[in-house]
């Protein structure tokens, strides 16, 4: 299947297997910029998108697992994070950040770990969708595994 992805995507896939996710990638037919979207395409519910939110924390990088289904309310996100602002990041700061482009970025395959939160709302669905590292592309999870694969926190995002 990897020679068939983007090359963005061959590198989370690759991050996946080493983290033990049985998960495919799966390339979608067009482009998904919103959750509703993505969901239409997948055949799930909104609420099922795990939505990959890159947000400039104090200068640094924290990337939120987020439902489809909520915003996020980035005061309740800084605090959480125990950081003083929070704000959305430009693209060129995710891509420095994840070598993603927004839009694709997954949870995994970043040239270095990003502190990441995932929305607690994740675990009220079965099976979860992630980006894979292009805006085409998606693999199906757990809130379960993400929590794992991400070292991240469980959190409530609004």
């Amino acid at each position: 299947m990897s020679e068939k992805l983007p090359a963005n995507a061959v590198i989370v896939e690759s991050a996946l297997r080493r983290l033990g996710v049985t998960g495919e990638i799966v390339v979608l037919p067009e482009k998904a910029p919103t959750a509703a979207t993505a969901a239409a395409q997948i055949g799930c519910e909104v609420g099922a998108i795990a939505n990959s939110l890159i947000f400039d924390a104090d200068g640094g990088p924290l990337l939120v697992l987020t439902s489809g289904a909520h915003r996020v309310d980035v005061e309740l996100i800084a605090r959480t994070a125990g950081v003083r602002r929070v704000r959305r990041a430009s693209p060129e700061f995710v891509r420095a950040a994840t070598g993603q482009p927004i839009g694709g970025v997954a949870p995994v395959g970043h040239p270095a770990p990003v502190p990441t939160l995932v929305d607690n709302w994740l675990s009220k669905h079965e099976v979860v969708w992630a980006a894979g590292g292009h805006p085409l592309t998606v693999f199906p999870t757990t809130f379960d595994e993400l929590v794992r694969i991400t070292g991240g926190t469980p959190v409530d995002v609004e």
